[in-house]
C-alpha cells in the first residue's frame, strides 16, 4: 500500500510539474478530455518576429513550436512561403481555446490559410502533432500571455 501511495504521488508530481511547466514564457499547454500535452515554444509578440515566423528553418525539435500574438484579437491569416518544414497551425481565441486546426501546411505554399475572425494567438508545431495529441477545436490552451484575460486555464 505504500508502495502504490509512493507511485501515486510521484506521478501526480510530474504531472503538475508539466502543468506548471506550461506557466512559463517559453511553454504552452494544451488539454482537452482526451489529452494534456505541452510544448517548448518561441514567441512572435512583434510585427517583424511574426512576419518572419518559421521561415528558413530546415527544423523544429519534437514538442516545440513558435506561438504567435496578436493583441488585440483580429482576423489572421497565415502562409507558407519561405517556409522549409511541414507543420500544423492551431489558432486559439482570447480565452485559450482552439478555434481552428490546419493540419499538413505545405512548405512553400503561398495559399492563404485562414483562421478566423478574432485570433489571439497561433501556435504552429511540426506537421502531424496535432493529430497525434489529439488537438481540435475546443482544446484549452495554457500560457502566460492569457493570465489578463477570461482564460479557461489560467496559469
Amino acid at each position: 500500500m505504500i508502495r502504490l501511495l509512493a507511485v501515486l504521488a510521484s506521478v501526480t508530481m510530474l504531472w503538475a510539474g508539466d502543468v506548471l511547466a506550461a506557466c512559463q514564457m517559453d511553454r504552452v499547454g494544451l488539454r482537452n478530455d482526451k489529452t494534456q500535452i505541452s510544448f517548448n515554444v518561441e514567441l512572435a509578440i512583434s510585427p517583424q518576429d511574426r512576419a518572419r515566423g518559421l521561415m528558413f528553418r530546415e527544423s523544429l525539435p519534437q514538442r516545440s513550436g513558435m506561438l504567435f500574438v496578436f493583441d488585440p484579437p483580429q482576423p489572421v491569416a497565415f502562409w507558407m512561403k519561405n517556409t522549409l518544414i511541414p507543420l500544423d497551425i492551431i489558432f486559439v481565441d482570447r480565452t485559450g481555446t482552439v478555434v481552428s486546426v490546419h493540419e499538413n501546411a505545405i512548405p512553400g505554399d503561398e495559399s492563404v490559410i485562414e483562421g478566423g475572425d478574432s485570433v489571439f494567438a497561433v501556435l504552429e508545431i511540426n506537421a502531424g502533432l496535432a493529430a497525434r495529441y489529439l488537438i481540435t477545436p475546443g482544446t484549452q490552451m495554457q500560457h502566460e500571455i492569457f493570465s489578463q484575460g477570461p482564460a479557461i486555464w489560467a496559469c
